[in-house]
């Protein structure tokens, strides 16, 4: 079943390729959109919480939270509860971008579904949700989410997580 791969990572790299370009003046990469989105929605998460929700290595969600907050986009504070874990929280800055970041997510999807039947975008829709379950089904059983609560935390998280990417949510575990 390579062709499903082949075009499943065509989809990324345009996508990919059709963000960098709108999101021109913002200040972040395409892939830095879901640190944005993922953090505004759940602010107080920690870094640990942040790699597997989004399925990216810690030491690479280190360097892209770094990066967001050299920029101004994230702050990272010491949670009070565990000295050793850092929470992080979107800054004002990171709330203005999710209106474009929004947008640009909102148009990337009526462009590549452009063409097909209200039928068609349902069922399309459909397929990808089932393929990305699956996807998250496979590598939770590897230990990539979930490793320390049985998944728990994903699940909740993904529960949660099918509302509004524009909403940044209100700061919790803030004292």
């Amino acid at each position: 079943m390579y062709i499903v791969m082949k075009y499943v990572g065509e989809m990324w790299h345009c996508a990919n390729l059709y963000r960098t370009e709108q999101y021109e003046g913002l200040d972040i990469g395409s892939f830095q959109d879901s640190y944005l989105i993922n953090i505004c929605k759940n602010p107080g998460i920690t870094q640990e919480q942040l790699s597997r929700l989004i399925y990216v290595h810690k030491s690479n969600v280190a360097r892209q939270v770094s990066s967001l907050e050299e920029k101004g986009f994230v702050e990272r504070k010491q949670d009070p509860a565990d000295r050793r874990s850092l929470l992080l929280y979107p800054t004002e800055k990171a709330k203005r971008a999710m209106r474009r970041i929004s947008a640009v997510h909102e148009k990337w999807t009526e462009l590549i579904l452009e063409g097909l039947t209200e039928e068609e975008r349902a069922a399309a829709v459909g397929y990808v949700m089932r393929l990305a379950e699956n996807a998250k089904n496979i590598v939770s059983g590897i230990g990539v989410c979930g490793s320390a609560d049985g998944g728990k935390y994903c699940e909740q998280v993904r529960a949660g997580a099918e509302s509004d990417p524009s909403a940044c949510g209100e700061e919790r575990g803030r004292q």
